[in-house]
């Protein structure tokens, strides 16, 4: 997820990179890697830029000096290729005509970029967007105009996108939206487009929503929008007028980020298999070393640790020894011959897991990563070196980084297996569907939750990471005491708690179903209130249950917002922040 705004007006100034510089201000969250900004005016295209906040690169880069009629800005948030200066955005074409801010993944970029090299085009960084002013520019070169050549050039892309272009010697700035969000803003003597509402809504409140496939241009006194087949839109029937204030808006309507990147998650998802799908290479090697190790070491810590147990507990089923380490015991493991280490962290600056790589190093461990940053410490410490596609998170919760999580570890076992990745290609729709038909059923569980002080999650197998992260959601933000077992150790001990109204949820993964019916019956023999969370089978004599359907391998992703669901209405019902939950930072970089 990047952050990219347009602005284009009558007049040729550099009042407007003042502005634009505001206008990144407000989209910093969504990326804070590096920045840049394309300015156009009649004779000239400028494009400054630098690894860096807003802050750092408008002053290093002289960018309020910058002048034009026309401005592409840009906030990057790393996908392909590291954070650098030649890696930030605005991309150019070869002559310096045309410059590029995008937001997504382009999935065949490599092949793209191979077909333009062959014929003559040179590149500059290591991203996948600087394929799109090189097709344009190629497909003007054929004889195309403008905006022929654009529509021409993103017609060939895969993937997820939302693109800006300008071109020299047009006074207009092209779009194009698939799954990421562009929206106009139409202004008195000028037009913006952006990623969000709130990086221009200090300067106008008139917006229009760009549709999933459509793409136009703005001018600075029109707006001209095309469907996917070429239609035109009635523009004028599309103008809203937005009254929310700026923080409102940053949240896209949602009350909370928290809730907000619940439902991004679909995209991330997609993200993160489609940049599993570029990486294959690496993801193969990866594989062949866990294929050939003697013990495969998984060290995270929180949420990551649940997803890392997730996985161990796949691969030791497949006869492989995995062991989930949480990152603050690294001290307890000593590596032998031939073991690997996996490192699971959103951040990749997890103090505890750089501690324990740092140590696994020294005794010769090969270290593999499955991060959310490019080329964070613990990607830079790494052997090989994995991705997520989440995007920047917000809320202290993990939310949409832990669901693509468990995506990427899908994708990995299943090539370790040797076995087809296809069904993931649609994990996002389940994940999708999944969020739209159980917000109402999750929400009535989390705020009949909130009336509690204690709660159980258990699980068996496979849902026990689950129950895990469950237990841990509710916690963390709704502050309500929460313990996660296998169900049938809850026999041994815990069960003395239980008393009549004791809330207990039952993760149904969709396995071990008989036995974990038997645990729910004894939990109701103690006067418990029961919840369940089942997929494709009903959990039997269960008070209260959420029950959904999906492809049996995507268990884990069809639950993993169901339970972030259930903990956010719980702690908005007591009325706590679920964004800044008590004594919690996003990441832990202290021991």
């Amino acid at each position: 997820m990047c952050g990219i705004i347009g602005v284009v007006a009558n007049k040729e100034s550099n009042k407007l990179a003042e502005l634009v510089v505001s206008c990144l201000t407000r989209l910093e969250y969504r990326g804070y890697d590096s920045v840049g900004v394309a300015s156009l005016s009649n004779n000239f295209l400028e494009v400054r830029k630098a690894k860096g906040t807003v802050e750092e690169v408008v002053k290093k880069k002289n960018i309020k000096d910058m002048s034009g009629f026309a401005f592409l800005g840009h906030t990057r948030w790393a996908t392909h290729g590291p954070p650098t200066d030649y890696n930030a955005h605005p991309h150019t074409d070869c002559n310096n005509e045309i410059a590029v801010v995008h937001n997504g993944t382009i999935r065949n970029f490599k092949e793209l970029r191979d077909e333009l090299q062959a014929l003559g085009h040179k590149f500059k960084s290591e991203t996948d967007t600087e394929v799109i002013p090189h097709l344009i520019e190629e497909y003007m070169k054929r004889g195309m105009d403008a905006f022929q050549a654009f529509k021409s050039a993103i017609k060939i892309i895969q993937g997820s996108y939302a693109v800006l272009a300008v071109i020299k010697g047009e006074k207009r700035i092209f779009f194009a939206r698939r799954d990421n969000p562009l929206i106009i803003g139409v202004g008195e003597d000028k037009n913006f487009i952006a990623s969000d509402i709130p990086s221009f809504l200090p300067y106008t409140r008139k917006v229009i929503i760009i549709g999933e496939g459509e793409l136009g241009y703005i001018t600075p006194s029109s707006v001209y929008i095309e469907d996917e087949k070429g239609n035109p839109i009635d523009v004028l029937s599309r103008i809203q007028i937005i009254d929310w204030d700026a923080s409102s808006a940053s949240k896209e309507g949602y009350t909370h980020f928290m809730l907000k990147e619940i439902h991004e998650s679909p995209i991330a998802v997609k993200d993160t298999i489609s940049g599993f799908l570029n990486d294959m290479e690496t993801v193969k090697e990866v594989a062949e070393e866990i294929r050939r190790a003697n013990r495969i070491i998984v060290i995270a810590a929180g949420t990551s640790y649940h997803a890392g147990l997730y996985f161990s507990l796949l691969l030791n089923r497949k006869g492989y020894t995995a062991i989930p380490l949480i990152a603050s015991e690294y001290y307890n493991i000593k590596l032998s011959k031939n073991d690997i280490v996996l490192a699971i962290s959103q951040s990749g600056e997890t103090l505890d897991v750089k501690m324990g790589i740092k140590k696994f190093k020294e005794e010769g461990a090969k270290i593999m990563s499955l991060t959310n940053v490019i080329e964070s410490y613990i990607a830079r410490e790494s052997n090989y070196k994995l991705y997520m596609r989440a995007g920047p998170e917000i809320g202290v919760a993990a939310t949409k980084t832990f669901t693509s999580q468990l995506a990427s570890l899908l994708f990995l076992y299943s090539v370790i297996e040797r076995e087809s990745v296809d069904y993931l290609e649609k994990a996002h729709e389940v994940v999708r569907n999944i969020i739209t038909e159980t917000e109402g059923l999750a929400k009535k569980f989390g705020e009949e939750l909130a009336k509690k002080s204690n709660i159980y999650y258990l699980g068996r197998g496979l849902g026990v990471p689950l129950a895990m992260e469950g237990a841990l959601k509710i916690k963390e933000i709704a502050y309500i005491h929460a313990e996660a077992y296998p169900a049938g150790e809850s026999k041994h001990g815990p069960i003395a708690l239980v008393e009549k109204g004791f809330p207990v949820v039952f993760i149904n993964y969709g396995e071990l179903d008989d036995e974990l019916e038997k645990n729910l019956q004894e939990m109701k023999a103690r006067f418990a209130i029961t919840y369940s969370i089942s997929v494709n089978k009903r959990l039997n004599f269960s008070d209260f249950e959420i029950l959904v359907n999906a492809d049996e391998r995507l268990s884990a992703l069809a639950i993993a917002p169901i339970i972030q669901m259930i903990a956010y209405y719980a702690a908005v019902k007591r009325g706590y922040d679920p964004d800044k939950p008590r004594n919690l930072a996003k990441t832990v970089t202290v021991e």
